[in-house]
């Protein structure tokens, strides 16, 4: 097809749209892959023009048809046939049910003649009850009319029930559109929905990745501050143990001793202060020197004691 047969792009969308959804449904192709696929769109449309509805060729469907017709009317034929058969099999069932309870000889039960005369009448009443039936069934509130209007509906009642075959076809031919579309319409729901929970995603991911550092900080203000509540409790508990363990009497001379342990402690160490300097005096000196220098140790060693002693004492009080 040349490209001035088209018709402006947005009906020739539309008419693509319509040729993909009606006469090629298995194609299912939206709006964007026929935009980005002129060529293939352009294949489709000449398609169109020589295929129906159902996807068959115009010359299958024209074969189609006419077998159909064929055999709706050999249908036809053999369901009259058929109905005959079966309401002259009835009626005979019923002939010989009365022929044996009734006084007959049995020249009365070989009567064929007037059976066969009778047979015409007997069928064409079968015929119109079982027509009534149908249209009773079909309209039951033409089971009160009388024969010869319930014989007008019978008249009318085939070409009823064609149209409304007809209505139920169009019905139904309506309800698969609706089905394709429904189709359709789920398809880009599920689309726009799995595009939505990407850019849901993306931007938790990003406020996540502002909000972390921030997060971070407070958290690391609460560990701190919930530290320093511990550490405040553990000495109220030591507090509350060493109350309970001295009474203020025994406070009282332990600040005693401790005053005189750090005083002693004060003039050890002015000792150490003088035999240092003694010891710098006489560096220079032998024997006397190491004396100096086994006193200065001892004093040293006195020192250092008395000083575990009142850190340990210290340690007791508190």
């Amino acid at each position: 097809m040349a490209s001035g047969d088209f018709c402006s792009p947005g009906e020739g969308m539309e008419m693509l749209q319509q040729v993909c959804s009606k006469q090629l449904p298995p194609c299912n192709l939206s709006e964007e892959d026929l935009l980005q696929n002129p060529h293939f769109s352009q294949l489709l449309l000449s398609l169109s023009q020589h295929v129906d509805e159902s996807g068959l060729s115009l010359t299958l469907a024209k074969e189609q048809a006419q077998a159909w017709k064929d055999v709706r009317l050999h249908k036809t034929t053999w369901l009259r046939s058929e109905i005959l058969q079966r309401v002259i099999q009835e009626l005979l069932v019923d002939y010989y049910v009365k022929t044996q309870d009734a006084d007959l000889t049995s020249e009365d039960r070989k009567d064929f003649v007037y059976m066969r005369a009778r047979l015409p009448l007997e069928v064409e009443e079968q015929l119109k009850k079982k027509c009534f039936t149908v249209l009773c069934y079909h309209n039951p509130s033409s089971d009160l009319d009388s024969e010869t209007l319930k014989a007008a509906k019978v008249w009318n009642l085939a070409e009823v029930l064609a149209g409304e075959k007809q209505q139920c076809q169009a019905a139904k031919s309506q309800q698969e559109e609706q089905m394709v579309l429904l189709e359709k319409k789920s398809a880009t729901y599920s689309q726009v929905l799995l595009r939505c929970l990407a850019l849901l995603q993306r931007l938790l991911q990003e406020h996540r990745l502002k909000t972390q550092s921030e997060l971070d900080r407070i958290n690391a203000q609460y560990l701190e501050i919930k530290c320093s509540a511990m550490i405040l409790k553990l000495r109220m508990e030591e507090l509350k143990i060493l109350s309970d363990t001295y009474t203020a009497e025994k406070v009282e001379v332990h600040r005693l001793i401790r005053d005189r342990l750090e005083g002693a402690i004060r003039l050890q160490e002015q000792d150490m202060e003088k035999s240092r300097q003694v010891l710098n005096t006489y560096e220079v000196l032998g024997e006397e020197f190491d004396k100096l220098v086994k006193e200065y140790t001892q004093l040293k060693q006195a020192a250092e004691n008395k000083r575990w002693t009142l850190q340990e004492f210290n340690k007791a009080c508190r």
